[in-house]
């Protein structure tokens, strides 16, 4: 809970090499009220992070080596590690979990961290990577870790890789990867930033709990655009990103949250919000918020959160299966 003052503490825990890499990518930014710490039980991995706090789980089951893809051994080197995981957690008021799910550490030790943290008060928003189709293994992995990290979490938003790959389209691989790296760490900036920094719009965190707790799945789509035409342009481009895997017009909540350069017109924001949300039930709950960045020039980009939506790759198991 905020303290007597109104101050909230959010924390951007990754989690394994996928969330890892995604602290990685946050760079040097900065984020009021909040802290970033990175989970693993490779040591090698943790040693290439300088932009955050780094906990080596369960130092004495894997001795910094990795938990060699096996989610049991990551779960014993998190459970081994609670004490840790609880102390850095203490008073956190949104913890955004980012990792990666078919390998060991993300699938075995994020349910721990999100269970401890959500036993803890916290409200809890895991964006996980799925694996590509043709890495069979990790697939199942993939589903039976985030049928349990589904139950500790308030949203799962899950990022398809292959959906990646049409989104990113035929590019370097290097560069593929740090579009997937930024999805999850652009919208988690986006939010923090929207909530405890003076925007155009704010987002109330009453507002983020009304949209996210206890939604179950979600998915994220992302889009941006220049012109004279941007905010007529910007809605197609989220609904038609590739990254919605779902049927967005059931969903029960949607957030949204925009970017743009000093000019943002309050009419263009609301222009963009009502086109995305016209498809989506009345009785959805919808928050959105806007900022400018002083060094953008005739830009406007939209990341948008579905909450409460039914997910292929969960109910239809079958599509991913080898």
């Amino acid at each position: 809970m905020p303290d007597e003052e109104g101050n909230l503490k959010f924390v951007i825990a990754g989690v394994g090499g996928a969330g890892c890499n995604s602290i990685i990518r946050l760079g040097n930014s900065s984020f009021l009220q909040t802290q970033i710490i990175a989970f693993n039980t490779d040591k090698k991995q943790l040693d290439l992070i300088t932009n955050a706090k780094k906990i080596l789980l369960g130092r004495a089951v894997t001795k910094g080596l990795g938990a060699g893809g096996e989610p049991s051994v990551a779960k014993k080197a998190a459970l081994h590690s609670a004490k840790e995981i609880k102390k850095n957690l203490e008073g956190a008021d949104l913890v955004f979990l980012i990792t990666g799910m078919g390998g060991g550490t993300g699938s075995g030790a994020s349910p721990v961290i999100a269970e401890i943290a959500k036993e803890m008060g916290a409200l809890v928003i895991s964006f996980c990577y799925f694996p590509f189709k043709l890495e069979r293994a990790r697939i199942k992995k993939a589903q039976s870790a985030i049928a349990e990290l589904s139950d500790f979490c308030d949203s799962l938003i899950v990022i398809e890789n292959d959906r990646l790959v049409e989104w990113a389209g035929n590019i370097p691989i290097s560069e593929a990867f740090k579009m997937a790296d930024d999805v999850a760490s652009k919208a988690v900036e986006g939010i923090i930033k929207t909530i405890s920094e003076p925007s155009l719009m704010n987002l109330d965190f009453a507002d983020l709990v009304a949209i996210t707790k206890d939604k179950g799945l979600g998915m994220i789509s992302y889009a941006s655009e220049s012109g004279p035409m941007k905010a007529h342009d910007l809605p197609e481009k989220v609904l038609n990103n590739p990254l919605l895997s779902v049927d967005y017009s059931k969903a029960s909540g949607v957030l949204i949250h925009l970017t743009g350069d000093p000019n943002l017109r309050l009419g263009e924001a609301t222009e963009v919000c009502e086109k995305i949300t016209e498809k989506i039930p009345k009785n959805a709950q919808v928050s959105w918020g806007a900022r400018f960045v002083e060094d953008k020039k005739d830009f406007l980009e939209a990341f948008v959160i579905f909450t409460g939506v039914p997910s292929p790759l969960l109910l239809d198991p079958e599509k991913y299966n080898p």
